[in-house]
């Protein structure tokens, strides 16, 4: 339905621009209509308005709304009887948002101009756009008694009727399109569906028969019928036609289908269940269907408590004996499995068939890179991503699993590679999560290459994407600690990990030590003591974290003997042997 869109203050060029093709054409059935009224001025006053009139369509071209719809109301006054004045007034007045005087000029132009059926469909398009439906009823029933072969005016009456909710005006619209265009599927469906919510069984069903009559040929159309009368329990009728269909073609799937349902309705499982392996086996019946078919003995068997695995995996693997042409069963097959709780490691060689039967299916390799992922099995990952990347290079999950996975196994050039291409498939729909842990990723990366300007952006990015990232919040606030910068946002973002975490003795032993960097040496201490108490095998860097806070702190005894033991580790570490020595903390 077209819409008359109306800007809300001022006049603007949009409906004019849109419109001056139309005026143009326009114009020369205005002149012809209203040659009579045109008649009745005198030729100075013919003159005086052409004048005016044709000079108002000259400024509005040239983009002078103002002065054009000043010289139109003085061409108004010339001649008040003239349609296509108040015609170009109303586009003024619509642009104005002066919804009274567009409605009454647009009635005037209309009125004037009985036969024009630019103005009648123009004021139908006002009063929709005002939600007078009644009325804009009125005016497109005026239009389609002079146009009765314009199917996009029925259309709009159709759909006007729906919204008054008259379904005996909407079932004589669609008759009107037979009318106009012949009959179709799409309209004996729309008259079955206000005959089914009318309660209408017999004006149904006698759609359906005329459907049938009038392509004798068409198959689907009985297969239609057949099911309609099986779904009102007119089970006979309906076998009488599905006969008719399987006689004319033996393999059409869609009668089968309906054939299945009938020996379901009559109670026939023993014909149901071979009919069901006939078509679970046959080459004509399509993988969605068959996929479906097992859905459904899936299903009822375990709604009716009866669900044999051994007898069900049989079945399955009985159509799969067949070529399968993608990889709708064998993932059907591992989802089963799923649910009976089968080996990983089974389930998984089956997404392996299935990617080595449609390699493009993304389902079966991401849920084979799931599990991979939590059995760290990092070099799988990595075979199974690569192709992945090949056949779907906007999937992002794939760059990001062989990333981590490059980056387990200590490929730290090749998962920043892979990382910083999996960037570039970023997008407004990226999953927030993955895209923040790729970015924190990337910057642990580029962190250990020394490069922490651009460290520190990917960071920053992580935590756009997913401000809750605690882990990158806490290796981000370590790294600004330990250079000393930033250290009020550290802080911030250090604080906020411990409060979601308190005993998590990572996230303590960093706050601790931003409170170092701070000079907040007591807090510091309270802080590291209690990492410690949450990890008795701290590291050696958070050894010697400690014992630079206790020294801090006036326990010079405690700092060495932590020192001592961070030491025992790290005999390479000269800054260290010197506080040891010397006895005291000495800053980097």
């Amino acid at each position: 339905m077209t819409q008359f869109n109306e800007p809300t203050t001022t006049l603007n060029h949009s409906f004019f621009h849109k419109n001056n093709l139309w005026r143009g054409m326009a114009l020369i059935a205005f002149w012809a209509m209203t040659l009579p009224i045109m008649a009745q001025l005198d030729d100075n006053a013919k003159e005086r308005y052409n004048y005016f009139f044709l000079e108002s369509v000259v400024q509005q071209n040239r983009g002078n709304l103002t002065g054009a719809f000043e010289l139109l109301r003085h061409a108004q006054t010339i001649n008040p009887n003239a349609p296509e004045v108040y015609y170009n007034l109303a586009g003024y007045y619509v642009t104005l948002n002066n919804s009274a005087q567009a409605r009454a000029c647009f009635q005037k132009a209309a009125a004037l101009a009985p036969n024009n059926s630019i103005y009648l469909e123009r004021l139908g398009q006002f009063y929709i756009n005002s939600r007078e439906y009644d009325k804009a009823i009125d005016t497109y029933e005026r239009l389609y008694a002079t146009h009765k072969n314009r199917s996009d005016v029925i259309e709009t009456l159709f759909r006007l009727y729906a919204q008054e909710e008259n379904p005996d005006k909407m079932i004589e619209m669609l008759n009107r399109l037979e009318v106009a265009e012949g009959g179709s599927e799409q309209i004996t469906l729309s008259k079955m569906q206000i005959y089914e919510q009318l309660g209408k069984k017999g004006k149904q069903l006698e759609e359906l028969k005329s459907l049938v009559d009038k392509h004798p040929n068409d198959l689907n159309y009985r297969t239609m019928l057949s099911n309609w009368l099986l779904q009102n329990g007119k089970t006979k009728e309906a076998l009488v036609e599905l006969k008719k269909v399987l006689k004319a073609e033996p393999d059409n799937v869609a009668a089968q289908m309906s054939l299945l349902d009938y020996y379901h309705a009559v109670k026939q499982e023993a014909k149901a269940n071979e009919l069901l392996t006939q078509l679970l086996k046959s080459k004509h019946t399509p993988t969605d269907t068959k996929v479906t078919l097992l859905q459904d003995v899936i299903t009822k068997n375990i709604h009716n408590n009866n669900d044999d695995s051994v007898k069900t995996m049989r079945l399955i693997d009985d159509v799969l004996a067949h070529p399968q042409d993608n990889a709708g069963i064998l993932l059907l097959k591992a989802a089963y499995m799923t649910i009976h709780q089968w080996p990983t490691i089974a389930i998984d060689s089956i997404y392996e068939q299935a990617l080595a039967v449609e390699p493009d299916n993304q389902s079966a390799r991401i849920m084979l890179l799931q599990d991979l992922a939590d059995a760290g099995n990092y070099d799988k990952i990595i075979a199974v991503s690569k192709p992945g990347i090949d056949y779907n290079p906007k999937e992002l999950v794939y760059y990001y699993l062989l990333g981590f996975a490059q980056y387990q196994k200590h490929d730290n050039e090749e998962a920043l590679a892979t990382f910083r291409k999996g960037a570039t498939q970023i997008n407004k729909d990226s999953n927030a999560g993955l895209v923040s842990d790729l970015y924190a990723i990337m910057g642990d990366l580029l962190h250990e290459k020394n490069d922490d300007a651009a460290a520190f952006a990917c960071y920053d990015s992580c935590l756009i994407w997913k401000a809750d990232n605690y882990l990158c919040m806490n290796n981000y606030a370590y790294y600004l600690a330990v250079k000393g910068q930033d250290l009020e946002r550290a802080e911030q973002m250090s604080y906020k990990t411990v409060q979601n975490d308190s005993t998590n003795s990572t996230y303590l032993d960093t706050y601790s030590w931003v409170l170092f960097q701070e000079g907040r040496y007591a807090e510091a201490k309270a802080y590291i003591d209690k990492a410690i108490a949450n990890d008795s095998a701290y590291n050696n860097i958070a050894k010697e974290h400690a014992g630079d806070i206790y020294a801090m702190n006036g326990d010079i005894n405690r700092a060495v003997l932590l020192w001592t033991m961070a030491a025992e580790n790290d005999k390479n570490n000269a800054l260290l042997q010197k506080k040891i020595k010397l006895k005291r903390y000495i800053k980097e």
